[in-house]
């Protein structure tokens, strides 16, 4: 298990190391690029030999994080120390996680969900977003924030907190998200590609998928399903299908949104997204899975129709533990979407 450090202790580790490696997830988003690059900027200003990686590369929509950035072109080393940033589990490492196990030095997350698969952990589950933690430990490196690193920070906050909508975003998101744009930064313009930029393709996966729409137990419940079919059609890249799950979240009266990804003829990944009323941790826990208590993810093998019936075997024992305003006639609620 590992040994939980704090923010001066994950700093003194890095600053004692000079061949850094930082690991971002498979399937990345703006939160752990955005930690993986606001590192990766403050220990090059400091000096160090430092590169990033991440299993399924750098998606293109998220290249203004790291102008001119070549993955090629990284200097090539043995770390001597080597990060893992946003990432709860070293199965989020995919075809990496046999290989680094047992060699990670350090995890810097915010899911409480983490598996403890690290030497260390700094872990703030009351965190939005990695990137208030990373904040934190380039405060204790004496490292200046510069306009990248701000840009870096900024995205990650937007991401995780739904551009400062969901239920995770706190007062110190605010506060630091105000910070950064004192640095000259283009809120406008990350907002607009982050949450209002669509391909086409994408629109029509999500009609596609849309037209999957299911609901249980009182329409409580939406279930949607992505399959490999709709994906060859649209020919959408799994980089740009980011946000799709929390489409059915945002339907009046849903309180949780279930969205299965097809992954293989009978392997499906699933991704929850809950108002207050649901935990979609603890759901998906149930499941084999985990993540966050608005957002959190499993696996699940069989057939579509199993693993729906699975999954709302254990929503039903959740939600009928704790009614919401629209089960009980309500017209709304003040339930934030996440």
């Amino acid at each position: 298990m590992a040994q939980a450090v704090n923010e001066r202790q994950a700093a003194a580790l890095l600053a004692q190391s000079d061949r850094i490696l930082i690991l971002c997830h498979q399937k990345p988003d703006g939160d752990t690029l955005g930690s993986g690059f606001a590192l990766l900027h403050a220990l090059t200003a400091m000096g160090k030999t430092a590169r990033i990686a991440c299993p399924d590369g750098f998606p293109p929509r998220y290249c203004f994080l790291y102008p001119g950035f070549v993955p090629e072109k990284q200097p090539d080393f043995t770390p001597s120390c080597i990060v893992a940033v946003d990432v709860a589990d070293l199965q989020l490492l995919g075809a990496w996680a046999g290989s680094l196990a047992g060699r990670v030095d350090l995890c810097i997350d915010h899911h409480p969900s983490n598996t403890g698969y690290a030497a260390r952990l700094l872990l703030d589950a009351k965190a939005a977003a990695t990137v208030e933690i990373i904040n934190r430990v380039l405060g204790e490196l004496g490292t200046p924030v510069d306009y990248r690193i701000a840009v870096c920070i900024y995205t990650g906050l937007a991401t995780d907190t739904g551009c400062f909508r969901y239920s995770n975003t706190t007062s110190a998101s605010h506060l630091l998200a105000a910070r950064m744009m004192e640095y000259g930064i283009d809120s406008y313009r990350i907002n607009k590609l982050m949450f209002e930029t669509k391909s086409p393709a994408r629109m029509e996966l999500e009609r596609m998928v849309m037209d999957t729409l299911e609901y249980h137990e009182n329409r409580r419940i939406a279930f949607i399903a992505m399959t490999l079919d709709a994906i060859k059609k649209t020919g959408v890249p799994e980089e740009d299908m980011e946000g799709i799950a929390a489409i059915p979240r945002q339907i009046e009266g849903v309180d949780a949104a279930v969205t299965f990804q097809q992954k293989g003829p009978e392997r499906w990944r699933v991704s929850m997204r809950s108002s207050q009323y649901v935990d979609s941790s603890a759901v998906c826990a149930r499941l084999g899975g985990g993540g966050h208590a608005r957002a959190a993810g499993c696996t699940l093998e069989g057939t579509l129709e199993a693993a729906k019936a699975r999954v709302l075997g254990v929503l039903r024992g959740f939600m009928g533990a704790q009614d919401s305003p629209q089960a009980e006639g309500s017209q709304g609620g003040k339930d934030l979407v996440v």
